[in-house]
């Protein structure tokens, strides 16, 4: 589901840092970029695999990015990890950005950590954000964006407890990483606090340092499948664009899928499978993107770790399509008994 065309280098006029930009293919969408200017606030995105155009995490970081150039005025430019990259080329493309005049990077996805580290500690006069990374040695000038992952993702295992006819539904996550155990943890303690003997299939699709499993449909389509075939009628997966493989077997199976971080039943990519999509556990990335660049542009950047969690709305459960409408009721008192204190939601699977 990426996008036929990748990103194209931009050579900016007299420019050696955007040569270097246009080596690590990076795009700007800038116009002030593509004339020379300097003036105003210039901000590099380097995206986790897929890019722009998986239809889920990345695409939803780039609607924030979009906003920002649009309401605030600021010049962009792109780049993405490649499957199987080395470390290196991460830590090459932060520099590039650097070199072409980017002064506020944000790096979508944990697997920028080490290169940011690296990279920001090399050039403290530059703002880093990272989305879904926490480390606590990490430079002063680097801020964590990081979400409550596990609580939007118990309300989708509440909403798949209601809705599986067979009490039996399945969590296939992209990456066996700490961050997807957060999404695998708090679906399961959702289902089960509403059908404690619910069966839950759980499939990873590969484990670090192999990353792929967040770009490879056909291994969410196979994944899916094994579950279907044992007997889960709803399936959730945390897997990137690996999701819209998992999606498709679960519509071709007239089952249940649950999409992620994105409303995937909205993505035009996906519109022919959206009746199948019963509603998406939606990671506000946008929001957290949008915020920071302009928390950077009024003078008062982000600073240490900043949460999005779901009283701050940086998570919900999408509504399109209609299909949890009358479930509101049980995912409100879910939602109410998160955001009081009364219900806490585990950050790592249950044995």
């Amino acid at each position: 589901m990426r996008r036929s065309m990748k990103l194209a280098a931009v050579v900016l006029s007299g420019s050696l840092g955007m040569a270097s930009l246009a080596a690590c293919g990076a795009k700007s969408t800038d116009t002030n970029a593509s004339s020379g200017s300097s003036d105003g606030l210039k901000v590099g995105m380097a995206y986790d695999i897929g890019g722009r155009g998986d239809q889920s995490f990345n695409d939803s970081a780039a609607r924030g990015l979009d906003k920002a150039k649009a309401d605030l005025g600021v010049s962009v430019t792109e780049a993405e990890a490649k499957t199987g990259e080395a470390e290196a080329d991460k830590e090459t493309r932060l520099k590039n950005l650097i070199d072409g005049g980017y002064k506020t990077i944000i790096a979508v996805g944990f697997v920028y950590q080490q290169a940011v580290d690296k990279v920001a500690k090399d050039n403290p006069n530059v703002k880093f954000a990272i989305i879904d990374s926490n480390d606590k040695d990490q430079p002063s000038n680097v801020t964590s964006l990081v979400f409550a992952e596990q609580e939007g993702s118990y309300l989708a295992g509440v909403a798949a407890a209601n809705k599986s006819k067979g009490h039996h539904i399945g969590f296939i996550g992209g990456v066996q990483s700490e961050l997807i155990k957060k999404f695998e943890a708090g679906y399961k303690a959702g289902a089960k606090s509403v059908d404690p003997n619910i069966q839950i299939e759980t499939t990873y699709l590969t484990t670090p340092p192999d990353f792929s499993g967040f770009n490879s449909p056909d291994k969410g389509k196979e994944a899916a499948q094994g579950q279907l075939d044992k007997g889960a009628d709803v399936i959730y997966s945390a897997a990137g664009s690996s999701g819209n493989g998992a999606i498709e077997a679960v519509a071709n199976a007239g089952k249940l899928a649950i999409g992620v971080d994105s409303d995937q039943a909205s993505q035009p990519a996906l519109s022919k499978f959206k009746n199948s999509i019963m509603t998406s556990m939606v990671k506000n990335v946008d929001t957290a993107v949008y915020s920071y660049i302009d928390s950077v542009k009024k003078g008062s950047p982000f600073t240490g770790v900043k949460l999005f969690d779901l009283k701050a709305n940086g998570v919900s459960l999408a509504t399109t399509g209609g299909k949890i409408d009358d479930i509101q009721d049980k995912l409100k008192a879910a939602s109410d008994a998160i955001t009081s204190g009364a219900t806490t939601i585990p950050t790592t699977p249950a044995q």
